[in-house]
């Protein structure tokens, strides 16, 4: 632990914004990182629990209480060290993930948690900053080739752990860059794409070999799906040239609505507004979606549609309102109740705060022409929940204008011709079936074929991507060569 008195003698201090007046002026990162007083501070909050909760909360098992307890006695180095013996790539779940670690502090039980996150952010970001972070190739190599499909968090941390043991690494990648939704799906101004590409570039200094554009399985991937590819690769040829092949292609089929003037102008899925929105900001590919002086109406209450938010306010959109089918949560979660796992409670992101108009249990019911077959307004009606069932309010329904709709509803499934085309077997959520405990786990039914990630669990976070990609690495490991010294 740090300081023994700590908890009781500092508040939590979170890392301070940038005025939206001026962070709505660019599309770079806005939070600024605690300095290193002010992380020690926190560090010295982490109280002598007895048993780390935070640990088991956290979806990579980070070793917290060790390394808030060096970052506060100034110990930097080895607290990076300890941050990396769990977590591939700390510089993404510093910024991204939601830190379930904080909802499971013991100290939450009846005070503010410890700021994990700022924490772990102030680390990684000062151990690039002194030269720390940096290639660990393997001292030898095993002759074994492995294929990893997808470079989003769980085929980089499964391809990063197989290089450093020494096998021969390729990542596949359909799109221009690599990251996966790190790189075109969040927006830049809550993480940089320099972040992704520096760790990319260490890993190739590792062994790893990556190819863009190239796209596995089955050439016309479903409509809204992002595809740069400009080579083809089938199932056949990769399973025949590899040892083994990691499927950690995510989960990218968005969730429709089926209303009443879905088929207007105007109406995306989110991903088709964020992707090439990422593209504008980094490649100065002009977004073909340009909201500026529109009625935008976001639906979907999640991340994907608080990034919608924070991208058209950017544009300088006229209004920003956002649905949510289920009830408003309460503002403070019922501790007792629910610690310390994730607790249900009213979540306002920074984009929130950025201008946005929130409603909650709303139901959309169809789309207004304007008789050129544009989208002009938004048919809704309210909801009265009881007992997890909803019904209609009548007399509620109610119409808003609307230019601009993004779909943002969360995703079903991994694109299934991808699967088909290995034979790989799916659950009944049309994910790749495979298990996550005892023997063969991460196998899918085909032989050398293993799934992890989004495409094996359906939609999730970033730390739990890299929780599976690093899993599914000591798998395979075992797998070529018999027993593995790498962590699971």
């Amino acid at each position: 632990m740090g300081k023994p008195t700590g908890f009781m003698e500092f508040e939590r201090l979170s890392e301070a914004y940038e005025p939206v007046e001026q962070r709505l002026k660019h599309y770079k990162e806005f939070v600024q990182t605690l300095s290193d007083d002010e992380a020690k501070t926190q560090g010295a909050r982490c109280m002598d629990c007895g048993i780390p909760f935070c640990n088991n909360g956290c979806p990579v098992n980070n070793i917290i209480p060790d390394w808030n307890d060096l970052v506060y006695r100034g110990n930097w180095k080895q607290a990076l060290d300890v941050l990396h013996s769990t977590n591939n790539f700390p510089d993404f779940t510093g910024r991204i993930c939601p830190a379930p670690c904080e909802a499971a502090c013991t100290l939450g039980i009846n005070a503010a948690p410890v700021g994990i996150k700022s924490i772990e952010h102030a680390i990684i970001d000062k151990g690039w900053e002194m030269g720390w972070v940096v290639p660990q190739p393997p001292k030898s190599k095993t002759g074994k080739k492995v294929a990893v499909v997808g470079s989003g968090p769980a085929g980089l941390a499964a391809a990063q752990q197989l290089a450093r043991v020494g096998h021969d690494v390729t990542v596949f990648e359909k799109s221009d860059r690599l990251g996966g939704l790190l790189a075109y799906g969040i927006p830049d101004f809550k993480m940089e794409k320099t972040l992704v590409d520096r760790r990319v570039a260490q890993m190739e200094a590792e062994g790893v070999t990556f190819k863009t554009r190239v796209i596995v399985g089955d050439k016309n991937p479903p409509a809204g799906i992002n595809n740069d590819a400009k080579e083809f690769v089938s199932a056949g040829e990769l399973t025949a040239a590899f040892d083994a092949v990691i499927l950690a292609a995510g989960s990218e089929v968005p969730r429709d609505l089926p209303v009443p003037g879905r088929e207007l102008k105007g109406i995306y899925a989110a991903l088709e507004f964020l992707i090439p929105q990422n593209k504008e900001v980094q490649q100065g590919k002009a977004n073909p979606i340009n909201v500026k002086g529109k009625h935008v109406i976001v639906i979907g209450g999640g991340d994907t549609g608080s990034d919608c938010v924070g991208t058209s306010n950017r544009h300088g959109a006229a209004s920003v309102t956002q649905f949510e089918l289920m009830p408003m949560p309460p503002e403070q979660e019922d501790k007792p109740m629910v610690w310390p796992y994730w607790p249900y409670k009213l979540r306002t992101s920074s984009s929130h705060d950025e201008g946005c108009a929130r409603d909650f249990a709303v139901a959309t019911k169809g789309f207004v022409d304007d008789g050129k077959g544009n989208v002009k307004a938004l048919k809704a009606v309210r909801l009265d929940w009881k007992d997890g069932k909803m019904t209609e309010v009548a007399g509620s329904e109610f119409e808003l204008p609307c230019d601009n709709a993004f779909l943002a509803m969360g995703f079903t499934n991994p694109v299934g011709s991808l699967l088909d085309a290995f034979g790989v077997e799916k659950d009944t959520r049309q994910n790749a079936k495979a298990t996550t405990d005892g023997e063969g786990c991460y196998r899918t039914n085909v032989d050398k074929v293993f799934a992890a990630g989004d495409v094996r669990r359906g939609q999730s976070l970033v730390v739990w991507a890299i929780r599976e990609g690093r899993q599914a690495a000591r798998e395979v490991d075992a797998f070529l060569m018999g027993t593995t010294t790498l962590p699971r």
